[in-house]
């Protein structure tokens, strides 16, 4: 039945994705098109190829990068949002400060850090966690107040400390929440780590791709889009497949 589900569920966009490229190998083909303009899906894939291994030490580079921002930014994130839901106080000073600072465009940050902290791994890992830190914060927040009042009340009334209520219930309650920010985090690692790559840096998807552009290479400017876009893909459903061994009693309601 699962195999069934993921049959129905996939088929669509596949047919989609297929038929784009076709109608794309054919405007290129016969429209004459020049490859250094725009190339043809055949040709992005033959030069993939014979630059798979450049692609690949840019490739291992950013996801390395990718990885640490990610695990630092939402390690952070589930920190402030466990300190401002326990402490209200905090909560009404620095929720209003958390929705402001997304009005600053990450690509704004860039040389901001670099300045600071020079052209090293710190400037990248700081900003790729500012972009993975919010949606995790935003989402956990939302998940604590979803907590069963009713239980709220009953583990109360039977004695149960702020810790044991927060680790038994509320905390629980926030999963599923918790990990709807991860998967948005997943997929904004792979952006923040090219675009910290753009901004400063000597190996990575993201200086891979300013090379390409300065060298009028289109057909390998687009096999580096197609391994961010697998990237994202990979990250989000890795994401999923936690959430589904870890919130068991979710899955099976949402199935």
């Amino acid at each position: 039945m699962k195999q069934q589900r993921w049959f129905r569920a996939g088929w669509p966009p596949l047919v989609v994705v297929i038929l784009l490229l076709l109608i794309w190998q054919l405007v290129v083909t016969w429209g004459g098109t020049a490859s250094w303009l725009l190339p043809s899906p055949l040709k992005i894939w033959q030069d993939g190829t014979t630059d798979m291994s450049r692609v690949w030490m840019h490739t291992v580079a950013t996801f390395r990068l990718m990885l640490i921002g990610f695990f630092v930014g939402v390690t952070i994130g589930v920190i402030v949002a466990s300190c401002l839901h326990r402490v209200p106080v905090l909560k009404a000073g620095f929720y209003p400060l958390l929705i402001l600072s997304q009005n600053v465009p990450t690509i704004a940050l860039g040389p901001l850090l670099i300045i600071l902290f020079g052209f090293g791994l710190l400037p990248k890992v700081i900003l790729i966690s500012l972009v993975c830190f919010f949606p995790v914060t935003m989402s956990t927040l939302d998940g604590f107040m979803q907590t069963d009042r009713s239980m709220y009340n009953y583990m109360q009334m039977i004695g149960a400390s702020k810790r044991q209520i927060f680790y038994k219930l509320e905390l629980p309650h926030a999963l599923p929440a918790l990990f709807t920010g991860l998967k948005i985090s997943a997929t904004y690692s792979v952006m923040g780590a090219v675009i910290a790559e753009w901004l400063g840096g000597g190996v990575g998807l993201g200086y891979y791709m300013i090379l390409q552009k300065s060298a009028f290479r289109a057909d390998r400017e687009f096999v580096a889009i197609f391994i961010i876009v697998v990237l994202s893909l990979l990250f989000f459903w890795l994401i999923a497949g936690l959430e589904k061994l870890i919130i068991r009693w979710n899955a099976k309601r949402s199935s």
